[in-house]
């Protein structure tokens, strides 16, 4: 697989929908991760992620406009341990609940399935970062309909052991706009990150798409130590 421009591919796509990246630093000292959301109505366009605990939850930005929470209001990003879990939805908590009960990443995510937003049927795309004496591997999961068929879940889970350097992954919702969207095809997407956390995030934010693009976050964290830093970038202020 060869490595593509992340800047290219998000700038080339008007709607990816929400998109997670993981992957590694060029000097390999750090693991990062990636989350952003976009929306093309005024629910999904009415949301911030603010910072919770270790991790971010989503928020309606006014909630007076907050007509249904159900799939839009959640917790992206949790930690367990040396953990660290990012999804496009609640299933965040069920894995999380899932590890604390012994079960791995994709046992946990065997009681769920794409969201029953009928005509989409939309991915849960899932990650999954594991930080232990100095060494780092990362998981990603999507759960989707049959090719918008909601009678069957195709379920694909892709490891990453000893990631190199440079490297990482993309996976988001729709391949691009449409009516109905069409769910991500084939495997996560091989692409570039930074050293530098400020100006990934930056290359990120500024190649979504200026009006459908709702809110980004950015981490990095310090393979050795576990230290993390954290940026968060709403279109809502």
């Amino acid at each position: 697989m060869n490595l593509i421009s992340l800047k290219d591919e998000l700038k080339n796509n008007s709607y990816p929908g929400r998109g997670i990246v993981i992957g590694k630093t060029p000097d390999g000292t750090k693991a990062v991760a990636a989350y952003f959301i976009m929306g093309r109505s005024e629910n999904s366009r009415n949301r911030i992620f603010a910072q919770e605990g270790q991790g971010i939850r989503t928020q309606a930005f006014d909630p007076s406009k907050l007509t249904d929470p159900s799939l839009i209001i959640y917790a992206p990003v949790r930690v367990l341990g040396n953990k660290t879990i990012v999804t496009n939805g609640d299933q965040t908590d069920t894995i999380y609940n899932g590890l604390d009960q012994k079960l791995s990443f994709e046992q946990s995510l065997r009681s769920r399935e794409f969201e029953p937003d009928s005509p989409n049927y939309t991915p849960r795309i899932s990650g999954i970062m594991h930080l232990e004496e100095g060494e780092f591997h990362y998981d990603m999961s999507i759960l989707k309909s049959n090719h918008g068929d909601p009678r069957a879940c195709n379920r694909y889970t892709f490891s990453y052991e000893n990631p190199l350097a440079g490297e990482a992954h993309f996976i988001h919702t729709y391949m691009q706009d449409g009516e109905p969207l069409i769910s991500f095809q084939g495997e996560p997407k091989l692409v570039e990150v930074l050293d530098d956390m400020d100006a990934f995030t930056e290359l990120v934010w500024d190649s979504l798409n200026k009006e459908n693009k709702v809110s980004l976050f950015v981490r990095y964290i310090d393979i050795k130590t576990g230290a993390f830093e954290s940026r968060i970038v709403n279109k809502n202020k």
